[in-house]
């Protein structure tokens, strides 16, 4: 029986976009007023991939010159075209579903058959299509869910709904069990775990933050997003290159030649296939796709930032007799009590007179290198998901949670050009920042540690307030950061700014350390913070 082609990705409204609601493909491509994605973070992050690969499909620019040449408009013109060349590829329903393996229909129906035959129940069950879950995070529901909250109960996901879940699921699959299982791999001789990896965006442990450079417009972040066919060259980390979107080629099989090709490509990075999926009866056929090596073994995305330490090998080792330096790899993973904009001088700091202690963001770095000209401000994007990584599950648990910040930069012309110490000027006052914090936190101890009485969780409730004290202090400070990033192209205002940030020091620690009582007054003037170091002159003189 012939499958009906329906629902269409590039004439029906799917994407949520910021102010607007839900918009096709054809829409993104069109729209110029279009601010940006809405969404989650993991969701912004999956969208952004996707149209960056149709846009890589429609057009790579040789270079930056091609690449400034192409423009904003040339770029969606070429990715219009695309889209009416490869329509028939875009059906999110039908004999060749958008991102879905169509075989695993016939392959579920023959288990399934052998499964009654022998009178199996417990396999004819778990042979049924998985339930989708709660549609926000990237997951289908492990047999056993234990349902705690209404929010963990499984809800009716529209189309627009599903093709959203399916384009975050092939980057951000979550590890564990939640895989059919009985379903033998589709590719002969390949090795199939009980338990799937991750997908390669999200990570093996925490979850990695992934940055882009945010434009003007929808459009114009994909263009400043753009990569050239020299910076993939020059990248060498894709054996293949470019590589060849999934749509266009769809692979057979986990370890099949078109599975390899991708792995080893920046197609693979923005769509990655990490589970081989097919919908079918409001539920999802979902197996184990693409797996992916972690960032140790030299395998990154653009959007990821990492650092290399030279660490001294072991010399009692035969292999390292020589005992030799080597590089470790580490990368900058999500910290929810620590929002992304507090990153910022680390995803910035190719911008410095030295760049040995910070990450390096590729995404950000080459995408700066070529708009130095740029007389418009610029906005830098973070975001991610922190999920716990335990016994090879991954699950939002406790603190978890989306992250996400958007900084607007001062425009590229200011920063780099004759002003080329704004971002060692910001480093210093973001570190003045932290040295503030660790006092706040230090002093909220003390005083906490004076005025509770004995008890044997002592200190463990002198930390809880000291950490609510130190978040105060961030959540106030994060109000005034959009001024400091101005202010820091002068010298001297961004240094006046330290009074601000001294008073919200202040505010924090009166807040978390009362004086209601002689012991409260006596302890809040011995663990008061000295900031006087800090403060302008003028301030000094006024104290």
């Amino acid at each position: 029986m012939l499958l009906e082609n329906r629902f269409n990705l590039i004439d029906e409204p799917w994407i949520p976009v910021a102010d607007v609601g839900l918009v096709s493909l054809s829409d993104v491509f069109s729209h110029r007023e279009y601010r940006a994605l809405g969404g989650n973070p993991v969701q912004k992050i999956a969208l952004t991939k996707l149209l960056l690969a149709i846009a890589q499909s429609a057009y790579t620019p040789e270079d930056d010159d091609d690449w400034r040449s192409l423009g904003v408009d040339g770029l969606m013109d070429k990715c219009r075209a695309y889209l009416d060349q490869w329509y028939d590829c875009f059906y999110l329903y039908g004999d060749k579903p958008f991102l879905q393996m169509a075989v695993l229909d016939n392959i579920f129906q023959k288990e399934l058959l052998k499964a009654i035959a022998e009178q199996d129940k417990s396999r004819e069950q778990a042979l049924k299509p998985k339930k989708f879950g709660v549609g926000f995070y990237p997951e289908v529901l492990v047999d056993n869910s234990v349902v705690l909250t209404g929010h963990q109960i499984p809800k009716h996901l529209s189309d627009a709904d599903k093709a959203v879940f399916v384009v975050s699921l092939m980057n951000f699959a979550f590890s564990g069990k939640r895989v059919h299982k009985e379903i033998p791999a589709l590719t002969v001789g390949h090795q199939k775990t009980s338990s799937a990896k991750p997908g390669p965006s999200l990570g093996n442990y925490v979850g990695y933050l992934h940055s882009y450079l945010h434009g003007d417009s929808l459009q114009e972040t994909i263009w400043l997003n753009l990569l050239t066919h020299e910076n993939i060259n020059d990248t060498k980390i894709w054996e293949n290159k470019l590589g060849k979107a999934p749509w266009e080629e769809m692979p057979t099989g986990e370890g099949c030649y078109i599975s390899n090709k991708l792995k080893k490509s920046y197609m693979g990075c923005l769509v990655s296939l990490s589970r081989f999926v097919l919908m079918k009866d409001d539920g999802i056929f979902y197996v184990e796709g693409i797996q992916y090596e972690s960032h140790k073994n030299g395998w990154y995305e653009p959007s990821m930032s990492l650092k290399r330490i030279s660490k001294k090998r072991n010399k009692d080792k035969d292999e390292d007799k020589n005992g030799e330096n080597e590089n470790d790899v580490m990368a900058l993973w999500l910290n929810v009590s620590k929002k992304p904009w507090r990153e910022l001088t680390s995803l910035l700091s190719f911008l410095g007179a030295s760049n040995q202690n910070g990450f390096d963001c590729p995404q950000i770095r080459l995408g700066f290198q070529r708009i130095k000209s740029r007389r418009t401000a610029i906005g830098v994007w973070s975001g991610g998901l922190k999920a716990t990584y335990t016994s090879g599950e991954h699950s939002p648990r406790q603190d978890d949670d989306f992250i996400e910040s958007c900084v607007t930069l001062p425009s590229p012309s200011l920063i780099t050009g004759e002003n080329g110490g704004w971002f060692d000027t910001l480093s210093t006052e973001v570190q003045i920042m932290e040295d503030m914090a660790n006092t706040l936190g230090n002093s909220v101890y003390c005083y906490s540690k004076r005025d509770i009485k004995d008890s044997k969780e002592k200190d463990k409730r002198a930390n809880t307030i000291r950490e609510k004290a130190v978040n105060m202090f961030w959540q106030l400070s994060e109000r005034e950061f959009r001024n400091l990033l101005d202010n820091s192209v002068d010298k001297k205002l961004a240094i006046a700014m330290r009074d601000v940030f001294v008073s919200f020091v202040n505010k924090a620690y009166n807040s978390f350390c009362p004086m209601d009582t002689a012991r409260q007054i006596d302890a809040w003037a011995h663990c008061r913070p000295n900031l006087a170091k800090y403060l302008s002159n003028q301030k000094k003189e006024n104290m």
